[in-house]
């Protein structure tokens, strides 16, 4: 399986351990970063990991940030995306099974990293089940935006290389997602 995840500077070392668990399950990790722990801004990795799973260059998505609500609000707004928030194993299966979600998303701050491992496990390794198809297929037909453009943080990218985020003080450069091709 193929899996895309993404994470903030809060929790790269979480992250970096969740690429090891899944690559040692024998999965394919799309890294969409970041990659250190230079601050920078949730919604880009959250985006890119939907982006990765709704244009069907990966199976399954995992978001993570300190408690898991920014980067899955992010990831959410992708149209296709079905991104599930959630601490338990029980949460994470129910939003496969019954809701066929897509991206799980979750709290580095919130849970440890062996029980993020167990939710990720359970998450990829369920099945969609079928049911809830037509309130599914609603939903689907509310949304009426395309994917976000691949470009749509370079202004919010810039304001942080300028320091507009630290009350004037200069940040160092953020690393887009190797997954981007500019």
């Amino acid at each position: 399986m193929k899996i895309a995840i993404g994470c903030d500077h809060i929790v790269t070392p979480i992250k970096d351990e969740v690429v090891k668990f899944l690559t040692n399950k024998g999965h394919q990790v799309i890294d969409c970063g970041t990659y250190d722990r230079v601050r920078t801004h949730y919604a880009v990795y959250g985006f890119e990991v939907a982006r990765q799973v709704v244009s069907k260059q990966a199976d399954l998505g995992v978001c993570i940030c300190g408690t898991g609500v920014g980067i899955s609000n992010s990831a959410q707004k992708t149209k296709g995306a079905r991104v599930c928030l959630t601490r338990d194993v029980a949460s994470a299966v129910a939003a496969r099974k019954y809701y066929d979600a897509n991206i799980i998303a979750m709290g580095g701050r919130i849970s440890g990293q062996g029980l993020i491992e167990e939710i990720i496990n359970a998450f990829i390794t369920t099945e969609y089940n079928g049911s809830n198809k037509d309130l599914l297929d609603k939903v689907n037909n509310k949304i009426k935006n395309d994917n976000y453009d691949i470009c749509m943080f370079d202004g919010e990218i810039e304001k942080w290389h300028q320091g507009g985020y630290c009350e004037g003080e200069k940040q160092e450069t953020i690393p887009l997602p190797k997954t981007w091709n500019k």
